[in-house]
Formats: structure tokens, C-alpha cells, sequence
């Protein structure tokens, strides 16, 4: 992205938040709405870790994403459209890495345009605009 790129998109939202303590720390927004403690991940206790909040955050995003394109095409998306989400945090040879399994299901709606509709919202989701290119990344139509 160049400078000029950066002077000429508007900002709809900046999420601000402060962790301390890392994977066993805590985190809140700067608005008070979220305050997590946090748990590495498999560790007993009530925290959660930066994985299910990753998948949350991008299952959401992408939910909206398939909303708006939906919408774009004059299709109403099911009420019960749900997207379930898996973040694998990984150690290999280059380090720890993540890779993500979106599994989309739109009931009610021909299979073939399910299958575009996830496309195209993976191609406007900023998260997935984030991971392309960056982890493995498998879409699922379920």
C-alpha cells in the first residue's frame, strides 16, 4: 500500500485495545466493551487466547462480507446463515504460523451460488484481504 493509497482511503473505525501479561495477561477495548482475560491456549481456566478471538473477529467480518455481497446481487441471505471458524496456531520449520478453515453454511440457497457468494465475500472481507497470501486458508461450503 503507498502513501498515496493511505491519504485517499477514508477510516470507518479504529479499534483501540491494551493488553497486559500477553497470552496470560488481560485484554480491554478502550471503550470498556471488551475485557478478556486471557489463557494460552489449552490451559485450564476461564480465559480465552488470541486464536478464538481471531476467529470470532474474522467469522463475523466475513458473515457481513457474504451479507453485503448477497445484497449487492438483491439475494436475501437465510436468517440461520452461521459461519464456524478454525484457527490452527502452528510450529513448523519457519516458527509459529496460523492457518483458518472458514465453514460457511447457507441453507436454503442453491449450492452453486453458496459457492459464489462465499468467493466473492472472501474477496471483500478485510480479514481475508489480511490472511491472503499470508497463512493457508480453506473456505468450505457446509
Amino acid at each position: 500500500m503507498t502513501t498515496e493509497t493511505l491519504i485517499k482511503d477514508k477510516v470507518l473505525y479504529t479499534a483501540r485495545t491494551h493488553v497486559v501479561g500477553g497470552r496470560e495477561g488481560r485484554g480491554r477495548s478502550d471503550d470498556g466493551r471488551l475485557d478478556v482475560k486471557l489463557d494460552r491456549p489449552g490451559a485450564p481456566g476461564t480465559g480465552t487466547n488470541p486464536e478464538q478471538l481471531f476467529a470470532v473477529g474474522w467469522s463475523a467480518c466475513f458473515e457481513g462480507a457474504l451479507a453485503h455481497v448477497a445484497n449487492a446481487r438483491k439475494i436475501q441471505l437465510p436468517a440461520d446463515t452461521a459461519i464456524d471458524a478454525e484457527i490452527d496456531l502452528r510450529n513448523g520449520a519457519d516458527g509459529f504460523s496460523l492457518a483458518g478453515r472458514l465453514n460457511v453454511s447457507i441453507p436454503g440457497i442453491d449450492r452453486d451460488l453458496a459457492r459464489e457468494l462465499v468467493e466473492a465475500a472472501h474477496q471483500t472481507c478485510p480479514y481475508s484481504k489480511a490472511t491472503r497470501g499470508n497463512i493457508d486458508v480453506e473456505l468450505n461450503l457446509v
